[in-house]
Parts: structure tokens; sequence; C-alpha cells
């Protein structure tokens, strides 16, 4: 067999940082089926007695998701929070702009609550700063986190949550770079509105972080500016930068697909550097970190969501069919946010169910793992502790839109029971690679378990009659081993223990 050669240093004294658990977080939006027939389905054989689907619960417990962020997205933009509040009889169906559906607000704030604590998850809330504003903003901040005593909070408790939800993580707004958003705004505009809300709800609760709407793509006109802009306007009050990417592959080139973390790579330096030249202009001793809150693959359902009927109840609407080389390249992004764990400190993979997700749904029916679920479960259970600075060399290659790309992509976590997770990725279509992962200054380790995604098939995919096309597989190690062929196309994680 012919194959390429690669390897990656690591030295336990050249440390990226700690991993954030946040990192690992996801997102659930009133968008197609997400919430409806998604997490929320009453009547469905495994739904308890407040309607949440409990084997959806499951396999999210089952990824340790530890932040979930909520209700949008594009929806947040023209969402009345009050109307999804209180009896849900008396809760108004209205049309929903953002997805051109009619939204029935029969799962809402409170439910969503009560579905992170089940769910074994934390909520990351935001506010409407499109069609509202200020004084919304921190009526919902008082609504879920003031104790008592005040009009919002004990309307809170009339709805039957007398303590406070204390949500800490709030976005201000969603993509209010993009023209296709309601009450899209200019740098100046949202920065303006943007300080302004956080000023008042910091001010109904101190401990809150919040989190400033940043560009909605990389390749958004105004990227770059609008950045430097919002922070001019709202650096001492919040605490995190939002970047959103989705990557696709239409045309059909895989070479190019997965060199798309390259981009990604560059793009999160290139918003930190915006940080922290803001940082200095201002002479401020506060360092503004990363909340990378809409990440993943999208393409997919882009022609049959263009002939779906407008005004229809939770459609099947961005539900993307994940295949094998998806699932490499979720990985390799997985891989992207942790070498930049020092200042990523959030990251929302999007979305959880049914949209562009992990997990998909029947109504009334099955659940399934998509191919994308698995290095998602791999990473969030193993890759948490030290990231290390990893010095690898690679053959590479050029493509479409890139040039000198790696074959290899990889980094290490150091866990805190002194195990070693190595995550590598071989981009390469064609060639294995053989990779020696060379760990110094940790003891004698040795590899104990080696798991992988990778098949014959880059464009296979998991159905509900076969769940298990594209499955981990498990290599067999043994305690010697130094060196790991990695097939062509394919996510890996090798362990190692002392």
């Amino acid at each position: 067999m012919e194959y390429k050669k690669a390897s990656a240093f690591f030295n336990s004294h050249y440390t990226v940082g700690e991993t954030d658990p946040r990192i690992f977080g996801s997102f659930i939006e009133h968008l197609g089926r997400a919430v409806y027939t998604g997490i929320y389905e009453p009547g469905h054989p495994a739904a308890d007695e407040n309607g949440f689907r409990k084997d959806v619960i499951q396999l999210i417990r089952e990824l340790n998701v530890p932040i979930v962020r909520y209700p949008g997205g594009n929806f947040v933009s023209a969402f009345r929070w009050e109307d999804s509040v209180g009896p849900k009889e008396d809760r108004p169906r209205r049309t929903e702009l953002a997805w051109r559906t009619i939204e029935t607000n029969q799962f809402g704030l409170n439910e969503f609550m009560d579905w992170c604590r089940k769910a074994g998850t934390e909520p990351m809330m935001a506010v409407n700063l499109g069609t509202r504003g200020i004084d919304d903003a921190r009526n919902l901040v008082e609504y879920c986190n003031h104790p008592g005593g005040a009009y919002y909070s004990d309307l809170r408790a009339t709805h039957g949550h007398k303590d406070p939800h204390n949500i800490k993580i709030w976005c201000l707004g969603n993509e209010m770079d993009g023209p296709w958003q309601t009450g899209h705004k200019t740098p100046e505009e949202y920065g303006r509105i943007a300080v302004e809300a956080a000023k008042v709800m910091k001010w109904v609760d101190p401990s809150i972080e919040l989190v400033a709407s940043g560009s909605s793509n990389l390749n958004m006109p105004t990227f770059g500016t609008w950045e430097s802009t919002v922070l001019d306007h709202t650096y001492n009050l919040v605490d995190y930068m939002s970047m959103h990417q989705y990557y696709g592959n239409a045309a059909g080139d895989t070479p190019d697909f997965m060199a798309n973390t390259v981009a990604m790579d560059d793009f999160i330096s290139g918003v930190i550097s915006i940080c922290d030249a803001v940082k200095a202009k201002k002479h401020s001793k506060k360092t503004i970190n990363i909340s990378f809150d809409e990440w993943n693959v999208w393409y997919h359902s882009n022609e049959q969501d263009s002939k779906l009927a407008p005004w229809t109840i939770a459609p099947h609407q961005l539900e993307d069919i994940y295949n094998l080389e998806d699932a490499v390249l979720v990985g390799s992004m997985l891989i992207t946010l942790l070498r930049h764990a020092d200042r990523v400190k959030i990251a929302c993979l999007a979305q959880l169910v049914n949209v562009i997700a992990p997990i998909m749904t029947e109504e009334g029916g099955r659940v399934l793992k998509q191919t994308i679920y698995y290095p998602y479960l791999y990473t969030s259970l193993y890759g948490r502790g030290t990231v290390l600075e990893g010095i690898t060399e690679s053959p590479k290659y050029d493509s479409t839109n890139f040039t000198d790309v790696p074959m290899l992509d990889c980094t290490a976590v150091a866990c805190p029971d002194s195990t070693i997770s190595v995550f590598a990725v071989n981009r390469s279509v064609d060639t294995p690679l053989l990779f020696t992962p060379q760990l110094t200054e940790f003891g004698n380790l040795r590899p104990v378990s080696w798991t992988s995604i990778e098949g014959p098939d880059k464009n296979a995919v998991n159905t509900f009659d076969h769940p298990d096309t594209v499955a981990p597989q498990s290599h067999a190690v043994k305690s010697d081993d130094s060196e790991f062929l990695l097939a062509p196309l394919s996510w890996n994680m090798i362990r190692f223990e002392p």
C-alpha cells in the first residue's frame, strides 16, 4: 500500500490553554422541526409529561452538551418573548418572517428552561435587537433572573416558576450585519443599541456575560469594519464577540471542501486580532474572547428548501442529510476550535435536532444519529482539558481555492485524568497517512484506543433503516505502537494512558 508520512510533536510544557466546556455547545432555534417534533412532541410514545422527547434527550445527554443557544438565530430578530410565556391557550400564533412559517408559541421560554434541566445543559439566551430594543431586553433579564418583588419577576412566578432561571450568557441580537435580518443595522446603529442594551441588562443583573453580534460570515463586505466599530461602542460592557461560519460542497470538490478549516483558522485569528487592536486602542486590560456560536456544514437542503410552501407549521426545513465527508470536516472544525482554546470560550454546533443537525427524528417515530454526531460526541467527551501546542510535519496539496494545505489536521488534549487524546484528520481523498504522534515530557505513555470515522464511500449517509452505515470504527492497538495508518478522508482519535 502506498502511503505518505506525517507527524505531530507535542510537549507538556507548550500549551494553548484550557478547554472551556462551553466550546461543545449547540443551538436550538424556532426553525423547521428543531423544536416541534424535534425536542418537543406531545403524544409521541417517548414524550414525557411535558411533551419532551426522552429519546432525543438521551442522545443529547450522551453528547454532554454544556450550553444551548436559544431562540435564534434569525428567528430572534422579530421575537416577542412575551408571546411565549403564560397559559398556552392564550399565546398568539404569529407569522414568522425569518423562515416564513407560522409560530404557534406552544413551546416557549419556560418550556425551554425546563427542557434544559432535563437535557443536562445550560441556556444561552438571545435578545431581540431587530424589531425591539433596550426596554424589552432589560425586561427579559428581569423576567428570567430577578428573584422577585418586581413586575416581570412576579409575572414569572405566576407562570409557575417562582425561582429565577439565572441565565448567565446572553447574545445581543443575531447577525445584525445581514440584509436578510429583520431590523438589519449598520455597524454604528448596532453598536449604539447594543451598548445601551448591555448597560441596562447588566444593571438588572451584573453577573451576566454578554456576546456582541459579529459578522455573519467571513465573506460579508463589512467584515472587520463591523467588528472594530461595534467593539468601539461595546468593549467595556461585552465579554465575547460572536462568529458564524458554515461550509458546503455543492461543487463536489472534496479536496477544496476539506481545506475550508484552513480558512476557519485564519478567520478566528483575524477576529482575535481585531479584538486585541481595539483593546490596545482603548488602553484596556480587559480581553474580549470569542463565541463561535454558529458553525457546521450546511448546503444539502438548499434546493429542497427553495420549494417549501410558506406559512406552514414546523416544515421539513434545512434538514441536511450528512455524509462521511461532512463528518470528517466537522471533526476538523472541532480540531480548529480546540487549537484556539485560549480565546474561543463558547461554540455552538448549529443546530442540535433536525435542522442542520447531528440528531434527526421521525414524527411519531424513531431517532437517528447522523454521521456528524460521532466526531462531536468523541471530541466533547475526550477533548476537555489542556490543549497542547503542536508542531506538525505533513505533505501538502493545492486545491481549487487553497494552496499548501496540510494533509494532516491535528491537535492533542491532556485530560485531567493524565490521559492524552490526539485528534487527527487525513484530508487526502486517496492517500493514507502513516501518522506518528510524538508526546514528550509526559512520562511513559502507551496507546490504549484508536477510534475512526472512515469508509470507502465519501457520500455514505445514515438513514433510519440503515443507521450504522457510517459509524465509529475501533482499531486494535498494541502498547508499543508509535505509528498509525490513517485512512484517506478520515477522522481519528487516538488515546494514550500512562
